[in-house]
Order: C-alpha cells, then sequence, then structure tokens
C-alpha cells in the first residue's frame, strides 16, 4: 500500500475541489468602453512578429487596416463588441486565473467594476491625455474609498512628460494621501501619432525624466508602466539611483514579439531589479490578453518559479502595502 504524504494528499484534496490558481495582482488593467481602441472588435496580434509599415502617400486607413483591422498574424484576439460583454469577459477572466486588477478608467467604470467584483479590484483614475481633473474631485474620491491608485497617468499621450509642471500637484497629492502612482513610460501603439494621439512623443517616455519627480517627493510610490522599454539601459539608471521605484510589464509581454519581451525582462532581472518589477497585462478591450500577458511571464525559463511568483504577485503586494490580513482574504485564498 502506497501511503500518501500530507503535501500529496493536499494536492489531489485541491485539483478535486477545483482550487483556484494561485492569485496574481494585475498592476495595468483597464477599465474601457469597448470602442477605446477604435471601433468595437478590433483585433491585436499575439505577438505581432513584424510591425506594420505605412506608406505616408495612402490613406492612414490604409495601415490601420493592417495593424488592427485584419492584422496578417498567427494568433489574433478580438476585441468585445459591447461594454457590456467587454465587462463579463474580464471579469470572467479575472476569476479564471484569479487575478486581482488594479483597474484604471473613469470613476464611473472603475466603480461598475468594483461593484460586480469588489473583492478583484483596487480602484485607480485614468487620466492625462486631455483635461486634467480637478484635485478636489481626487481627494472625495480618495475619502470614499474610491481612489487606491493615481493612474493610469497617461500624460505621455498628452505630450507631458513626467517632470511637466502640470503634473507636480498630483504627484504632490499622492504623496500627501499616500497612495501610489501609476504612469505610461513607453510605447504607445505604433503610428498612434498619425491617427489617435497627435501629441505624443517617444522622446517623453524617457525613464530619466522621472528623476526630477522623485527627488521633489521622496516618499511618493511610483512605478513606471512597460518598464520604460525599449529604453532599458535608462531604466535600470533609475531603479539603481532610486530604490523605491518600481515598473510594470505592461503591453510587452504579449504584444511583442517573446524574443524581444524575454530579453528587456532578462536584462532587467540580470541587473538585479526582479524584486521591483510587477505584473502588468495593459488589457484594454482584447479580455484574453490577460491570459497571454500571464504566459508571457510563466513562459520565461531564465526565471526562477520565486522570481515569477514575486513578479506575478509578491512585489506588487509588498508595494501596495498589503498586510497579511488583506492578502488572507484575497480571493483564492
Amino acid at each position: 500500500m502506497r501511503v500518501l504524504t500530507i503535501a500529496a494528499a493536499l494536492a489531489i484534496f485541491s485539483s478535486q475541489a477545483g482550487a483556484q490558481p494561485e492569485p496574481i495582482i494585475d498592476m495595468h488593467f483597464h477599465a474601457h468602453p469597448a470602442d477605446a481602441m477604435g471601433p468595437p472588435g478590433s483585433k491585436i496580434c499575439v505577438p505581432y512578429e513584424e510591425w506594420p509599415e505605412r506608406d505616408p502617400s495612402k490613406p492612414i486607413t490604409d495601415y490601420l487596416e493592417r495593424f488592427s483591422g485584419a492584422p496578417n498574424c498567427r494568433r489574433t484576439l478580438t476585441g468585445a463588441g459591447t461594454d457590456a460583454e467587454l465587462r463579463t469577459r474580464n471579469l470572467a477572466m479575472l476569476r479564471k486565473h484569479n487575478v486581482i486588477a488594479v483597474a484604471s478608467g473613469s470613476p464611473a467604470r472603475v466603480a461598475e467594476y468594483a461593484r460586480l467584483a469588489r473583492d478583484r479590484i483596487i480602484p485607480g483614475y485614468e487620466f492625462g491625455e486631455g483635461d486634467l481633473p480637478p484635485l478636489e474631485e481626487l481627494r472625495q474620491l480618495h475619502k470614499a474609498g474610491r481612489l487606491k491608485v493615481l493612474g493610469e497617468i497617461t500624460s505621455q499621450y498628452g505630450g507631458m512628460a513626467p517632470d511637466d509642471p502640470r503634473l507636480e500637484p498630483y504627484f504632490a497629492l499622492a504623496e500627501e494621501l499616500d497612495i501610489p502612482v501609476a504612469i505610461h513610460i513607453g510605447p504607445g501603439p505604433p503610428g498612434g501619432v498619425y491617427f489617435a494621439y497627435p501629441n505624443y512623443r517617444a522622446a517623453l517616455g524617457d525613464p530619466l525624466r522621472l528623476e526630477p519627480v522623485l527627488v521633489r517627493h521622496p516618499k511618493l510610490r511610483i512605478y513606471a508602466m512597460h518598464a520604460g522599454w525599449p529604453l532599458s539601459e535608462a531604466m535600470i539608471a533609475m531603479m539603481f539611483s532610486h530604490p523605491q521605484l518600481y515598473v510594470d510589464t505592461g503591453i510587452i509581454n504579449y504584444a511583442y514579439r517573446r524574443s524581444d519581451f524575454h530579453a528587456y525582462l532578462k536584462r532587467l532581472t540580470d541587473a538585479g531589479f526582479a524584486k521591483r518589477i510587477m505584473f502588468g497585462s495593459d488589457q484594454m478591450v482584447w479580455p484574453e490578453a490577460i491570459e497571454a500577458a500571464i504566459e508571457g511571464i510563466t513562459s520565461a525559463d531564465f526565471l526562477s518559479g520565486q522570481q515569477k511568483r514575486d513578479i506575478l504577485y509578491n512585489n506588487a503586494a509588498r508595494f501596495l502595502r498589503l498586510t497579511p490580513e488583506q492578502i488572507a482574504k484575497r480571493p483564492g485564498r
């Protein structure tokens, strides 16, 4: 007769009981409408093996058809057709993979997600492309428990670098309220300046532009979304000089070539920063992107099992200052 160890017995019991996978914290999840990335039903490659070229003599619609209308790639994700479908599919994906998400978007949309799945949503506030929100509105949202993370700050799309004076009051407020800041530092959609974001400039995504902010606000918790891709050396210089600075993986972990993403991730981990890299799916209107983004981390054979768990959960739990009691109450625990 074979005697089961306690660990083996627990493993069998868990599989029979349909236990959830280990929890994941997604630091980069969007509560967007279905048309946020163009007409509902737009597509995205997972990954883009080659970025489509643009012939400037042709209408931009020619480029967009090859980029997101009917892209030529081996695997595509298709966006939701309606806001309700997007919410349903998003929440199903969070539950399937036991994900707790920092959700950015308008306060109303974030509140709707929180109403439907309160134990899985950490409320954020997305702004930066147009008008900046009144500080008093942010104070009131925070007071009501509806603002836990300030961001995504999409100021790069609005033509503002992180050290732009217009953003200074928001960093000061976040430091005062002791809430984290999530800021876009890195890529936008390729060619986006010609069809969606006329003020976007790649140069504004230089991680070094974060330095004046960090020096002025030494108690500020801030993370650079997309890990400053492709400027790994500048990102490393910043993380080395400012030990409180974290990054998330963003869209580079599924829409970009796996070899490119893994090389970038390895560069950061080889430099000694595996404890400050956090998972982010950058899910916009393609809910299955969450699954693809998780695969981007779990398939990295240069990471140890511990490093994968740190990126998928532990680093974010520490950054967010979750207490042991909060962690114990999380889904799947």
